[in-house]
């Protein structure tokens, strides 16, 4: 009878022993994206301009529905005379932002990563200059 008792203390306190590690070791594994880990090491916005960062990302999210001859809904960002309208009426960046009473854009698509948010907010804020 002792041995069953011991036995059973045995088995109770391995078995919280496992919980315990097993709660740890769950809690603690997560995997964040790089960007919302270390935003200043991974989103470099020392050298923001038109033609090398905003075009690109443009290009890669939007063009393929507002660019060429035919727009969607006859906005057009592939030049940039088209484009700062847009930047200066703040239909860009409200969209792009998903910003309230704006048409969220990328149209059925993730929102613009927020590096690439920061690297538009940080080209519009400087006058959107044509460089």
């Amino acid at each position: 009878m002792t041995s069953l008792i011991f036995n059973k203390k045995i088995i109770n306190t391995i078995t919280i022993i496992v919980l315990v590690v097993f709660v740890s070791i769950s809690s603690s594994c997560y995997n964040d994206a790089e960007e919302l880990l270390y935003p200043q090491a991974a989103c470099d916005t020392s050298n923001v301009t038109y033609n090398r960062i905003v075009l690109p990302i443009l290009s890669s999210n939007c063009l393929s529905c507002h660019g060429g001859n035919t727009p969607s809904s006859s906005i057009r960002l592939d030049d940039y005379l088209s484009l700062k309208t847009y930047v200066d009426n703040g239909r860009l960046w409200g969209s792009v932002s998903h910003a309230a009473s704006y048409s969220p854009m990328p149209k059925n698509a993730t929102k613009l990563s927020t590096c690439n948010l920061r690297k538009i907010k940080i080209w519009i804020d400087s006058g959107a200059p044509n460089n």
